[in-house]
Parts: C-alpha cells; structure tokens; sequence
C-alpha cells in the first residue's frame, strides 16, 4: 500500500512540474460523437510504453454505450502474431458536441480517481470523417487515425503540416504496419 502512495503521490507532482506547452493545444470545434463511432485504423503515432506490444494493425473501434459513455476496444497484432485487445470507456467533457474525451482502460471500480483517466482531444479531422488526429494538453502523445489503414498522401501530408504548426513534432511519429 505505501508504494501505491507514493507511486501516486510521484505521479502528481511529476504532471504538476510538467513544463506547459508555450501555445494551448487547439482541437477541433464540434465532434459529432455518433459519426465518429465504429472502426479507426492506427496510421502512425509517437512511440509509447503502453503499445511496444504492438507491431502492426493496430486499430481501435468505438461504440456507443450511453449519452455520456463509450466503449474503447483497441487491437493490435504482436511480435508473437496475437492480437493484444484492450477494453475501456470514454466520456465527453463538456457539452454533447465536445471533441475531449477522456479514456480509462483501468477497471471499472478505479473510475472515481481522476489520474486513470487520459485525455483523448480530437485536434484534426476532415470533414468527412475519415482521417484524425488525436492528442492531449502536454503534447507528449499523439495519434493519427483513418477509417481504413492506406490514407491519401496529400492528405496526409496536408495533416502532418497542419499538426506541425500547432507544435507537434512530426519526426517522431512513427508508422503503423498494416498487414492481411
């Protein structure tokens, strides 16, 4: 018990002394949550710890479960050729046609605390709702989805400009493999 103490108590004085970007993060203005339901590809990200399992075909599907709630369930084959499956709920901050949400992949009973809660920011999509970029305040992740695993590479790069100049590094962004 006294090293989850500590553990938390280092995780919030860690996020506390984390160094603002110099600019807010801007998102999107209105998020249509209906349509951005079913099925997103992954096409590229900045490498996390909590994908290194993830070799190709990582993908993520969202479901209505209520007007507040949503099912995450993300998916991605390994280096051992299995599927790694995650299950969590997102919710909307804000008003219904808010593009922050916040995920927990933590269980359920663990909701109440804030910090198993991550903030997913819908910062570009088109209008068609097929290609996204999605991010959070500090900039330390950041996504880039489409409804299928080949996007357009003008409109990819017309994105990768767009996120360059809201501060996003886009060297570190790292592909995502897609295989049959």
């Amino acid at each position: 018990m006294k090293f989850f103490v500590a553990a938390l108590v280092a995780l919030c004085v860690c996020g506390a002394l984390h160094a603002q970007p110099k600019t807010a993060l801007k998102t999107i203005s209105v998020l249509d949550v209906p349509r951005y339901m079913g099925t997103w590809y992954e096409v590229a990200k900045y490498p996390n710890r909590f994908q290194k399992k993830c070799v190709a075909n990582t993908q993520a599907e969202y479901r209505l479960l209520s007007a507040d709630s949503l099912q995450v369930i993300n998916r991605c084959k390994t280096d051992k050729d299995d599927m790694e499956v995650a299950i969590g709920e997102a919710r909307q901050l804000g008003a219904a046609a808010s593009p922050k949400l916040q995920v927990r992949f933590a269980p359920s009973w663990l909701s109440m605390f804030p910090f198993v809660w991550g903030n997913y920011w819908v910062i570009d999509l088109d209008a068609n709702y097929q290609l996204a970029a999605v991010s959070e305040p500090q900039r330390d992740y950041l996504w880039i989805l489409a409804r299928s695993p080949n996007v357009n590479p003008d409109a990819y790069s017309a994105l990768l400009q767009r996120l360059s100049e809201q501060g996003f590094d886009v060297n570190r962004l790292e592909r995502t493999k897609h295989a049959p």
